[in-house]
């Protein structure tokens, strides 16, 4: 097994990962980080202080759920403290609490081929997340195949062909006809090329486009027809632009794909990054990327504690 996307190596003129992560969320840590950080650093937790936090937590797309819930914890901290605490730290504890669930890293396991079908709206980052991922894996010594699921959006195909041609993975396509027999030629290929991973694009749809729902399940079940237990992860790729919608999105296709983990795209300066708490509430699917740009290397596994760090300017 495959423990995926660990922190890539950085030149000196390069910067790290940390740094381009704050630069990502650098809207919301310049509302909870450095306000709320002077304000709950005085060593007291006044009224006042819980009411302000309570406005940039909504704010910052943390959602009614998840800030009823941090400010109660945050409450029970500094009265189990005896007023002695440090409630910028009990802040930071809270929402580790509420973020180490979800951190889940994407693992590629001994089954082969290994199937990760990923779906999402139009517009999240899909392609672009596939293609980051495709050349991760290849460089990581598997070997790749992309089933280009979108078989009505030439731009989406021709996105992929660009990114197999780039990085010399083979890519399977067709345009019009059934996205369902695209995936059942790809995995009947991967199968007799002996492929490691498949990465099996989906076209991106509402929610409330109920018959390409239908198509998107009878994408499923194709992959599991042409390769009994696959696929073997199903991403949801979210914007992490879309601020409070997220949340539906991840129930939608929650319901219709049981999904196995999330990818959050698009973390570039202009995002509220505290969307991420309101899911970990609301439907605590595993999140297993996050991109903060467009970058190969701006694609990495989540991880709790530097995300709250890049979020409260620790």
């Amino acid at each position: 097994m495959l423990d995926f996307l660990k922190p890539s190596r950085t030149t000196s003129d390069s910067p790290s990962w940390v740094s381009r992560l704050r630069g990502g969320l650098a809207r919301t840590r310049e509302r909870l980080g450095r306000r709320l950080g002077h304000l709950l650093k005085g060593g007291k937790l006044e009224v006042e202080d819980l009411e302000t936090l309570e406005a940039e937590l909504l704010a910052a797309d943390v959602g009614v759920g998840a800030t009823e819930y941090l400010l109660a914890d945050l409450r029970a901290r500094w009265k189990r403290s005896g007023g002695e605490g440090e409630p910028y730290e009990m802040l930071r504890e809270s929402l580790l609490g509420v973020l180490r669930p979800i951190e889940s890293p994407l693992v590629i396991g001994t089954a082969r081929p290994w199937v990760i079908m990923l779906a999402g709206v139009n517009g999240a980052g899909k392609t672009t997340s596939i293609g980051k991922l495709a050349k991760h894996l290849h460089a990581q010594g598997l070997s790749v195949l992309l089933a280009a699921g979108d078989t009505f959006r030439a731009a989406a195909r021709e996105q992929l062909v660009v990114w197999g041609e780039r990085n010399g993975i083979a890519v399977v396509a067709q345009e019009g006809g059934d996205p369902a027999a695209v995936m059942f030629d790809a995995i009947s290929a991967a199968r007799t090329r002996g492929i490691d991973v498949v990465l099996a694009d989906t076209a991106g749809r509402l929610p409330t486009q109920l018959h390409l729902m239908e198509e998107l399940k009878k994408v499923k079940r194709v992959i599991d027809k042409a390769l009994p237990g696959a696929p073997h992860e199903i991403l949801l790729v979210l914007d992490a632009n879309t601020g409070q919608n997220a949340i539906a999105q991840v129930q939608a296709f929650d319901d219709a794909l049981k999904l196995t983990g999330l990818v959050l795209t698009k973390l570039d300066g202009s995002a509220k990054g505290g969307v991420v708490a309101a899911i970990a509430k609301s439907r605590p699917v595993p999140l297993r990327l996050i991109g903060v740009g467009e970058g190969i290397d701006d694609l990495q596994a989540f991880r709790a504690e530097e995300f709250v760090d890049a979020l409260l300017d620790r």
